[in-house]
C-alpha cells in the first residue's frame, strides 16, 4: 500500500468474502459531484479502473463527452479519465462489477431543519441490490453519528441477505475536499476511515492507502462520522465567534482585523479566523445541524453553541446590509433607489459553487429596501434569486463608476482590489482586504 499508515486497530477472523475476484472494476462511485468526481479522478490517475453512477443524465452525457461540471476538475482530466477506461452511468448495473464502492451523494436538510438522506438511502438501496460477497462498501457523505450502523447496514443486509464484516466490508469515510484549494489536494489531505469491524477498517484502509498518502483509523464508524462534524462546527463555531466581535468591535472603536493580525503572530494557541458576510457552501450551514438533530433526538436537549453560532451567522447579511445603509445614508443617500452593485456571488473565492451563499440573503435584504440591484462575478455568467435574475453588469470597472455603492462580498483573485477602490463612488469591503481611506470595512 502506497503512503504513510496508522496501526490498525487488530484483524478479525471473520471472513470478508473473495476480495480477488474477477472483477474488471476496481472502484465505482456514486454521486459525481464535487466529493465524488475528484475521488474518480485521483483513483484513474492511479491506474484504477473506475466507474461512476449519478442519476443527472446531463452530468453523465457531459463526462461522457469530455466535459467537467466541478471547478475542481477540468475538462482535460476528464478526458485522461476517459483514457483510462472510466465511464459514467445512470443505470446502476454497473455497481455489480465493482471491487469497492463509494458512496458521495448530497446530505442537504429537510424542511424542518433535520437530516435529509433521501439521496444516501436511494444510493444503498442500489448498492443493495447488486451487492456480492467481497464488495467494501464506504459512505462519504456528511452525516450523523451512527448513520453507518443504524441505517446503512440494515439495509443493505436487509435487501442483500448478506452480513457486513462477514460477507462484505462496510465503513465511512469522511470527505475533506476543499473546493480551489490548490495546496492540499485529495492526496495530501490525510483520510479518515472508519469500519463496523477491525476487519472492514483494515480494508477500508487499504483501499484509500492507494489515493492518498496517509490514513488515519478511527476507532469505528462514529467516531469518523463525528470527525467531520467536529471539524466544520469548530469553524462555524469560530466564526460565529468573530462575526460577532466585529459587530462590537465597530461600536467600542476597536479595529478588529488590526487585532486579528496581531493575534496571529502568536505561535501557539491561536488560530486566525475572520468576519465575513455570513457563512456559505454545504459544510459549514448544514453539518452542525446534524449534530444538533443527533443530540437533540438522542438527548432530548439542544446542542447551545451550534444553536447560537447558527442565530449570529445567520444575522450577518443584515448587518452587512444595515451598515451599506448607514454608509449611504452618510453621503446623504437614502438605500431606496441607490444602485449598489455587489463583487462576488460565490460561497468562497476563486469557484463557481454558490450553495448557501450570503449573497442571497444579502439581495432579498436590498431588494426588500428597494436598492436597484447588479452584480459582477468572474465565475458566474448569469444569477437569479428566488426566481428573478440579478442583472449582470459587463464592464466592472465602469460600473463600479457608476453605482452608488459597491460591496465587495467574495475577494476573487481576478479582482484588481487597489483599482476596484480607485474607480469605486464608495466601496464596502466585507472581506477585510482594502484597508485605506475612503473604503469601509467590515
Amino acid at each position: 500500500m502506497r503512503g504513510q499508515q496508522t496501526e490498525p486497530l487488530g484483524e478479525t477472523s471473520e471472513p470478508l468474502g473473495d476480495k480477488d475476484s474477477t472483477d474488471d472494476v476496481e472502484l465505482a462511485v456514486i454521486g459525481l459531484g464535487y466529493v465524488g468526481l475528484p475521488l474518480a479522478r485521483e483513483a484513474a490517475g492511479t491506474g484504477l479502473r473506475v466507474v461512476g453512477l449519478d442519476r443527472d443524465p446531463r452530468v453523465v452525457e457531459a463526462l461522457n463527452s469530455g466535459r467537467s461540471h466541478v471547478d475542481d476538475v477540468s475538462d482535460d482530466e476528464v478526458r485522461r479519465m476517459l483514457a483510462a477506461r472510466f465511464r459514467a452511468h445512470t443505470d446502476d448495473a454497473c455497481l455489480a462489477r465493482a471491487q469497492t464502492v463509494v458512496i458521495c451523494v448530497p446530505t442537504p436538510l429537510s424542511a424542518d431543519g433535520g437530516p435529509d438522506l433521501d439521496a444516501v438511502t436511494s444510493a444503498v438501496r442500489s448498492v443493495a441490490g447488486r451487492l456480492r460477497r467481497g464488495q467494501l462498501v464506504v459512505l462519504e457523505s456528511t452525516t450523523y453519528p451512527g448513520t453507518t450502523d443504524e441505517v446503512v447496514r440494515p439495509l443493505l443486509e436487509e435487501i442483500s441477505g448478506l452480513r457486513a464484516g462477514t460477507d462484505f466490508a462496510l465503513a465511512f469515510s469522511p470527505e475533506r475536499i476543499d473546493p480551489g484549494a490548490t495546496t492540499h489536494g485529495l492526496r495530501e489531505t490525510p483520510k479518515v476511515v472508519g469500519g463496523v469491524t477491525p476487519g472492514c477498517a483494515t480494508r477500508a484502509a487499504t483501499f484509500y492507502g492507494k489515493l492518498v498518502d496517509t490514513v488515519v483509523q478511527a476507532k469505528g464508524t462514529r467516531e469518523a462520522e463525528m470527525a467531520k462534524l467536529l471539524e466544520n462546527t469548530y469553524r462555524h463555531v469560530n466564526i460565529a465567534l468573530v462575526n460577532e466581535m466585529a459587530m462590537f468591535c465597530r461600536e467600542i472603536g476597536v479595529d478588529l482585523w488590526d487585532a486579528i493580525r496581531c493575534a496571529s503572530t502568536k505561535p501557539f494557541g491561536f488560530q486566525a479566523f475572520r468576519p465575513g458576510a455570513g457563512v456559505g457552501g454545504h459544510c459549514i450551514p448544514i453539518d452542525p445541524n446534524y449534530l444538533s438533530f443527533k443530540v437533540r433526538s438522542s438527548l432530548g436537549y439542544d446542542f447551545r453553541f451550534v444553536g447560537l453560532a447558527q442565530e449570529i451567522n445567520r444575522r450577518m447579511p443584515e448587518y452587512v446590509v444595515r451598515r451599506a445603509q448607514d454608509l449611504l445614508n452618510a453621503a446623504g443617500r437614502p438605500l431606496q433607489g441607490s444602485r449598489v452593485l455587489l463583487l462576488g456571488v460565490t460561497y468562497k473565492p476563486d469557484v463557481a459553487d454558490q450553495r448557501e451563499t450570503p449573497a442571497v440573503p444579502v439581495v432579498r435584504l436590498l431588494r426588500a429596501r428597494q436598492a436597484v440591484v447588479r452584480f459582477h462575478d468572474p465565475h458566474v455568467p448569469e444569477w437569479s434569486v428566488d426566481g428573478a435574475p440579478v442583472t449582470r453588469v459587463d464592464d466592472l470597472m465602469a460600473a463600479v463608476r457608476e453605482h452608488d455603492l459597491t460591496i465587495l462580498l467574495q475577494d476573487h483573485s481576478a479582482y484588481d482590489l487597489p483599482a476596484l477602490a480607485d474607480a469605486a463612488r464608495r466601496l464596502f469591503d466585507t472581506r477585510g482586504r482594502i484597508f485605506r481611506p475612503g473604503v469601509e470595512v467590515l
